[in-house]
């Protein structure tokens, strides 16, 4: 058993001696993102800094993580390569396939951004851009989805489902790669979500912990929920089949969703009834 320890241990140093050295590979910053977007990145990379000059415990963590590289881009894929990577998958060779298709791909790196800046916005326990970088994991979790949806789509189905099988793992998160989801989405707390095979979330959506977007159990094919844009699910929501939930509709906490809930209305109860629309 010491022995082992000692194996996990190393192993671990490795990682983070990995995690640490940057890929800074070439990226045309106008083919990633729009110019306003370098703002964010500036940004995290002060609070980093800020962060530390605080505390200097976590000087280590934030040189590794933020500081030691040259985009978001590249601090992205080597931080979720270092959390979801395998005595088996190196990070090494995970943080290149992220990075080359956030490189390749410039809406995703879009896409994250208005992730970041959603939390930001409409999270009041977020602090700073860096904090949910770091430490939520609804937002790392949902970022590792977007890197399995394009491995997904191009092909690659075996890396993605084991991206998604390490999210599962690693942030008690569970999205099939082929679900679509939109831009400037937050998944608050993030614990138990589920979202299956044939879902669609729009933009702007927000799901709080212990959601399932799942089938009836009675169809295949197509038998997931849509959700529009600007859509509020409440915690411990069960919306179930392929229904619509219409733009800026709100589903109250534990509700049972099985029909479809019109544009502004808000849904609650078991089974869900229809209570107002804004």
């Amino acid at each position: 058993m010491a022995a082992a320890c000692t194996h996990i241990n190393i192993s671990y140093r490795n990682l983070v001696r990995s995690c640490c050295r940057s890929k800074n590979t070439k990226i045309n910053p106008s083919k990633v993102c729009p110019q306003q977007y370098d703002q964010i990145w500036s940004q995290i990379r002060q609070e980093a800094e800020s962060d530390m000059k605080q505390d200097p415990l976590l000087s280590n963590l934030y040189h590794c993580a933020i500081l030691s590289h040259t985009s978001l881009e590249s601090a992205l894929s080597n931080y979720l390569a270092l959390k979801l990577c395998t005595p088996h998958v190196s990070p090494d060779s995970l943080a290149a396939a992220f990075l080359k298709a956030l490189s390749e791909h410039g809406q995703i790196g879009r896409a994250v951004r208005d992730d970041l800046t959603a939390v930001r916005d409409r999270d009041p326990a977020c602090i700073s851009y860096v904090h949910c970088f770091l430490n939520f994991k609804g937002f790392l979790a949902c970022q590792a989805h977007r890197l399995a949806h394009h491995f997904w789509i191009n092909g690659r189905t075996a890396l993605a489902l084991l991206i998604q099988s390490r999210v599962s793992e690693v942030f008690a998160v569970d999205i099939h790669p082929r679900a679509e989801i939109g831009s400037g989405v937050v998944i608050d707390h993030a614990t138990g979500v589920v979202i299956g095979e044939t879902a669609v979330v729009g933009n702007n959506v927000t799901i709080l912990h212990s959601v399932t977007l799942g089938g009836t159990g009675k169809a295949a094919g197509d038998r997931h929920p849509k959700i529009r844009d600007g859509v509020m699910i409440g915690a411990g929501a069960k919306i179930l089949g392929n229904i619509e939930v219409g733009p800026n509709a709100r589903i109250g906490a534990g509700a049972l969703v099985l029909k479809e809930v019109p544009a502004g209305a808000t849904a609650v109860g078991n089974p869900a009834r229809l209570v107002g629309s804004r």
